[in-house]
Formats: C-alpha cells, sequence, structure tokens
C-alpha cells in the first residue's frame, strides 16, 4: 500500500467550507468540498492529525477502494478483493456502516450485510476461524458509502464521532453538537478575539457547550486530545510511534496554553437544574480555571470583565416548539436584544436561531448572516456589532458611551403594522375601559380580530392578557402570518402596560374529540377573579380555554338573578361558573354535570372558594344518557353544550345541530311547572328547529345576552329562553 491516502472527512451540512479550510490548515492536500464532506490526499500522519485536531469534522476515513458497482454481486465482489489481512486479524471484531441505495441494494442493512459477508469470507480461516460482529467498540469500523452506482469503502479512523469530545455526559434539552458550537464560534470571530485577549460571555449557556469549545480554541487544546479509544487503535496498519509523538506535541501546546492567564469566558443560565451538569462538564474538560458558570436570568445579564474589556457575546437561545411559545420567545428575543443594547456596547455578538424571523426582533442590525443546519432544522447565525449607531437617534450619537449605557433601555420599536395595532388596542381599551369600571368587570374581550389581517382574540384577565391567534386560512402565506402574529405581541405589552410575563398566547382551530380537553403546558397556575360577586378561578397557560367564557357574562348574570330559591341544573356545565352564579343569588339546590374530571374538579374548587361546598351536586357523566336516567325536577336549567364532542368516555358523538331537539325535549321533561331554561351555543351556524316551537314557548335573547365587549362579535354565541307552553 501506498504510504499516501485518500482521506474524506464528513461533517454536519453547512460546515464544508469551514471545514475545508481547518483541514488543508491540518495538512490535507488537494483538498476540496463534497456534500457534508470533505475530500483530500495526506499521509497517515496528517490523518492522525486530522482525529486530533479537527474540531468541525464527524469522521476521518481512510479510503481503501472505489469501484463501480451495478448488483449485490459485485458489491460483494468489490470488498472482498482486498486484501483485508493488512487492516484485521482473523479473531479481530467488525462493525459495518453503509450509505446510499440503488445498484441492486434496496436498504443500508442489506448493503452492510453483503460488506460483512464479503469481509468475513475473505479472513475466514481454515480452521473457520473468522473476525465476529462487535457495533460498539470493534477493532474495525469500515463504512462503504455508494453514490450513484460508485461504492467508496473506507477504514474510520474516528471510531465514534469527533464531535463526541467526552467532556459532555450531561447535556440540557436542546443541546448543540460540540462540532457544530466549534463552527459557530469560528463564523462569530472568536478565534480572533480570543488572540487578542477578548473575553466572551454567554448569558443562556445550557450546559456550557459554546463555552468549553471557546475555551478549547482559546488555550491552544487539541478538542480530542482526552479519547482514550480510536477506530485506529487495533488497525493493523496504525502507527503507534507516530502517533504518539503527535500525542506528546499536542498535550505539550496544551501544557502550556492552559498555563497562560486565562480569558474572561463567563456562561450565565437561568435553570438551576443545569448548573451543577455545565459546571461538570467544564471540569471534566479541564476548563475550571479557563470558564465560571453562574445562575442568572437574562434581565441581569452585564458582562463585567476586568479592565472594561470587550469581547463576544454568544447565544443560542430556544426556538420554540409548543404551542404559544410565541409569546414567551418573542419577548425573550426582545429581552436579549435590550441587554445587549443596554449592557453590551462596544462587544461584538453572534445568535444562533433556527428562528430567523424572532432573530429579527431583537431590534439590532445583524451585518452578516451565516446559514447553518443544526439536524434537519435550518438555521441562522446573526453577527452584530453593538454600537450606538444601529438603534439611536443622531441626538444621543454625540453622547459617550458611558452616559449611553447609563441610560433605561428603549422599548423595541414597533413596525408600521405594530403600531397600527397598538392604536387599536389603546383606542378599545380607552372606551371599554370606562365601561368595565364603571360595571366592575375585572375579565373582558377587548379586541377580537377588529383588523382582518391581526386575527387575534384579545381578553384582559386583570393585569394579565389572553390571546387566541385564529388559524390563517390557507389562502395567507405562513410566513407572513407569522410576522403579523409576533409584531401582535410584540405591541401588547406596550399598548396596554402590561409585564411581557404576563401575556399569555394559544391558538384557536376547531377541536375534535378528547383534544378540546387536552393540556397545552403543565405551569397549574391558577389566578382568582372577580365577577358578579363571585370569585372563580381561571388557568391562563394550561388549557385551550381559560375556565371562564366571557362571553357568557352577560347570562351567568341573569341566572344569578333569578336563582333565588330555586332548583338549579347546568348541563355541560365546564367549570361550573354558572352554578356559583346561582348558588350566589340563593339557589336552593344547584346540579351540574359534565364528563370531564378535569373540570368537575375545577368546578369542586370555584364552588368551595366562594362557600359554597354544601347543596352543590355535582354529577360526572354523558349529559344525554344522565338526562334520560335522571328523575329530579328543576326550576331553572341552563344548557349550553360543545359544538361537537366524541369523548372517549361517552358512546358516540354529540354535534350540537344533530341532537339539539332531543337534548332540548330531555331536559324540558325535567323543568317543573313554571320553570325557565336557557339555551345556548357557539356554533356560528346553528340553526334551531322550528318543531321546538311548536311544544314550548321559545324567545331568542342572544341581542340581550352580549356586554359591550362583545358588541363588534354578534355571532360569538346565539341564546334562547324556553319555558312550557
Amino acid at each position: 500500500m501506498s504510504d499516501r491516502y485518500e482521506i474524506v472527512l464528513t461533517c454536519p451540512k453547512g460546515l464544508e467550507g469551514l471545514l475545508l479550510e481547518e483541514a488543508r490548515g491540518l495538512g490535507l492536500e488537494e483538498a476540496r468540498e463534497q456534500t457534508a464532506a470533505v475530500r483530500g490526499h495526506a499521509e497517515i500522519e496528517v490523518a492522525y492529525r486530522l482525529c486530533l485536531w479537527s474540531r468541525l469534522a464527524n469522521r476521518v476515513l481512510l479510503v481503501l477502494s472505489r469501484f463501480t458497482m451495478n448488483s449485490a454481486e459485485q458489491l460483494y465482489d468489490g470488498v472482498k478483493v482486498v486484501d483485508w489481512r493488512d487492516h484485521l486479524e482473523p479473531a479481530g471484531s467488525l462493525a459495518v456502516e453503509f450509505s446510499g441505495q440503488g445498484s441492486g441494494i434496496d436498504n443500508t442493512h442489506f448493503g452492510a450485510l453483503k460488506v460483512k459477508d464479503a469481509i468475513v469470507d475473505r479472513l475466514r480461516t481454515a480452521a473457520g476461524e473468522r473476525p465476529s460482529i462487535d457495533k460498539v467498540n470493534p477493532d474495525l469500523r469500515v463504512h462503504l458509502r455508494l453514490d450513484r452506482g460508485e461504492a467508496v469503502l473506507s477504514l474510520d479512523l474516528s471510531g465514534h464521532s469527533l464531535h463526541q469530545r467526552g467532556y459532555r455526559l450531561q447535556q440540557g434539552a436542546a443541546p448543540l453538537k460540540e462540532n457544530l458550537a466549534a463552527a459557530v464560534l469560528i463564523r462569530a470571530g472568536w478565534p480572533r478575539i480570543a488572540a487578542e485577549g477578548g473575553a466572551l460571555a454567554d448569558p443562556m449557556c445550557g450546559v456550557g457547550t459554546f463555552l468549553v469549545e471557546a475555551a478549547l480554541m482559546a488555550a491552544d487544546v487539541a478538542p480530542n486530545l482526552k479519547r482514550e479509544r480510536w477506530g485506529f487503535s487495533n488497525w493493523l496498519g496504525h502507527v503507534p510511534a507516530l502517533w504518539k509523538k503527535l500525542h506528546a506535541e499536542a498535550e505539550q501546546r496544551a501544557a502550556a496554553g492552559l498555563a497562560k492567564p486565562p480569558l474572561w469566558i463567563r456562561g450565565y443560565e437561568a435553570d438551576p437544574r443545569l448548573i451543577q451538569p455545565g459546571r461538570n462538564n467544564v471540569e471534566r474538560a479541564g476548563l475550571s480555571d479557563w470558564v465560571k458558570i453562574y445562575q442568572g436570568e437574562l434581565a441581569h445579564f452585564e458582562p463585567r470583565p476586568d479592565q472594561n474589556q470587550k469581547g463576544l457575546v454568544i447565544s443560542n437561545p430556544p426556538y420554540g416548539e409548543r404551542l404559544g411559545d410565541e409569546a414567551s420567545l418573542l419577548y425573550l428575543y426582545q429581552n436579549l436584544g435590550e441587554r445587549l443594547r443596554q449592557a453590551c456596547l462596544g462587544w461584538e455578538a453572534a445568535v444562533f436561531t433556527g428562528a430567523p424571523e424572532l432573530g429579527k426582533r431583537m431590534g439590532l442590525r445583524s451585518h452578516k448572516q451565516y446559514a447553518f443546519w443544526n439536524g434537519a432544522l435550518a438555521c441562522k447565525l446573526l453577527l452584530i456589532k453593538v454600537q450606538t449607531e444601529q438603534f439611536v437617534t443622531g441626538e444621543r450619537r454625540a453622547k459617550n458611551v458611558d452616559e449611553a449605557e447609563q441610560e433605561a433601555p428603549q422599548q423595541a420599536r414597533l413596525s408600521e403594522g405594530g403600531q397600527m395595532f397598538a392604536n387599536r388596542l389603546q383606542k378599545n381599551l380607552k372606551q371599554l375601559g370606562k365601561w368595565a369600571r364603571r360595571e366592575g368587570v375585572e375579565c373582558y374581550r377587548l379586541y377580537d380580530a377588529d383588523m382582518p389581517e391581526y386575527a387575534l382574540a384579545v381578553d384582559l384577565y386583570r393585569d394579565w392578557v389572553h390571546v387566541q391567534e385564529y388559524a390563517a386560512p390557507r389562502s395567507i402565506d405562513p410566513e407572513k402570518a407569522q410576522a403579523r402574529l409576533l409584531d401582535a405581541l410584540a405591541a401588547i405589552p406596550q399598548a396596554l402596560g402590561v409585564a411581557q410575563n404576563r401575556v399569555a398566547i394559544k391558538r384557536r382551530e376547531r377541536q375534535a374529540g378528547t383534544k378540546q380537553y387536552q393540556r397545552q403546558a403543565a405551569q397549574g397556575q391558577f389566578m382568582e377573579v372577580n365577577e358578579g360577586g363571585v370569585k372563580l378561578l381561571v388557568n391562563l397557560t394550561d388549557y385551550l380555554d381559560t375556565g371562564l367564557f366571557l362571553d357568557h357574562r352577560p347570562l351567568r348574570m341573569r341566572i344569578q338573578r333569578e336563582a333565588a330559591g330555586k332548583r338549579f341544573l347546568n348541563l355541560f356545565c365546564y367549570t361550573a361558573t354558572a352554578t356559583v352564579h346561582a348558588a350566589k343569588g340563593g339557589a336552593r339546590s344547584t346540579t351540574s354535570v359534565d364528563l370531564s374530571k378535569t373540570y368537575l374538579d375545577w368546578a369542586r374548587r370555584n364552588l368551595s372558594l366562594n362557600g359554597f361546598s354544601d347543596k352543590q351536586r355535582l354529577e360526572q357523566g354523558d349529559v344525554m344518557a344522565w338526562l334520560g336516567e335522571d328523575r329530579g325536577e328543576y326550576d331553572l336549567i341552563f344548557i349550553d353544550p360543545p359544538t361537537f364532542s366524541n369523548s372517549k368516555r361517552m358512546e358516540g358523538v354529540f354535534d350540537v345541530q344533530r341532537d339539539h331537539v332531543e337534548l332540548l325535549d330531555l331536559a324540558m321533561a325535567r323543568l317543573a311547572r313554571g320553570g325557565v331554561l336557557y339555551f345556548s351555543n357557539n356554533f356560528r351556524k346553528f340553526q334551531l328547529d322550528e318543531s321546538l316551537m311548536a311544544r314550548y314557548q321559545v324567545e331568542e335573547i342572544s341581542a340581550q345576552t352580549l356586554d359591550p365587549d362583545f358588541a363588534r362579535n354578534a355571532k360569538i354565541h346565539r341564546a334562547w329562553r324556553f319555558s312550557a307552553r
């Protein structure tokens, strides 16, 4: 075999250019890029150096052969022709990784099997001795990539992927791989800043991956210096003396680098559970003198290195995965922008994000952007020079940096659309606020898609804001819809004077089946609100609904006024808010029926909160079935059914349009002489069956059951008063 080999370095997609530059610096010749890889030629010493020093590669592959193949038999023959006795003992262990398909190979497992068979058959001795398979720590790891009919057969010199440095045994919820973190640092200019003696700070450091990679670079420590097992460790072509020489050189460089005065490298993390794992990672990397991690909120982030030193702020903020993350994440990015403006003037900043639209909301212009991939997620690296000229007026530019640093942070500037939305909110607040104060209403709807392009419902719950985003029609560009949502969310705290952490957002879509009862989050935060002299519990974060249908406020108040001395029945009772009002109005007894245990538990808490635990019956059951069996008599009945329900606890499906006649007939059979039944629902296309009007005295009272906060949306619900003829 020649002393000069073809080498292929694999890497995450998007890192090819950086890896090409790094590989050339480490001695790879005739190097050129491929998709997610760099290819070149080198002697074995350079291959070892690439294993030890590459901060960006995943694997270092030594190519044994390339051959054309059109069938599984040709694959077998092409692999078997290699003299495997130069690479592995017959008693050794083997692992095969196969990628690609075609040319008679249907799947990677079959391809790997053919490669393994060829190697084993070539090495099998007369006595039947042959290599065993060890997928975890084999003596030889063989890689074959099939690409458009060409097979590239290689030995994997790295063994486990090079991004696994060995220091990160504990990680956060969404960690960056170490080589991707290193690539971000290189693109952000950290090697230059470190060479100049600059500082580095990460305000949301998680378990410290950026910090450790930055310190390894600054201290000239080979990223894989501490790795004990390599893909070449038991390879018969391995040259131990050469490897020991390179490793010793790397150890000397690390010792010299770590002996230098440490740079100021600090990380801050709000989640206390990540502090010790992060510190453990730093300690395992041998960098405890260089890297410090502290618990700290983004709101208080202010890097303070010695001697007014500047440097790089680097951050990988969350991207958002759950429904309703938009609000908290928007404000997180806005706060990051504010902290950079307020505490990091003169610094450089690098924000790595999988949500570039949120990145724009920091209120800082990036002078450069780079595309990366974090697994399958397309990401952007935004590079920012934090200077006063980016975000302040000419008058302020004349002031010196010290004065600028002392000034209070400015609110994020709203877009034109965001300002229009803010103006509408303030106009509505001025008008409805007077009514709400006069009537003692604490919770009301402030905005309900008044401007069609901002398809939101905005409700006030005392000093909280609850936002529901209506699903945009398919004709609307999703990116435009998302941008408008973010515009609106940016406007809400400013327009209403509420804290950013008191805005909760949900996405309102047609709810089918048990989805209507499913949790959106699990924060368990209940808030007590007042309505018409009763106290009610609402939850703005955990469920799609809050526990209080605001549009039914007038109906609940009517029930309170009419309930004195009456037997009250509440069907589909939800959290029993109407029941609490009936009890407050002096009802002789109340019965509340719902299928959901969650809502009945909530109902029990609402009743208990007002001291109404006695004479209040709560029944779990399918309302239709329950009515069919109940023999009670009631003077006042309230029915507000869902539009549709197919809960797993009930038989069949409830459809309000189809089933309302049977429902109302069953309920009217339980109504006492002289009693009143109130029926309402929110199905916009609902039509009351005319046969009911022939049997009962029916009056539509929809207009009487809408307060001023729902006057703009008269179709929010319809309501009727039923009594016997």
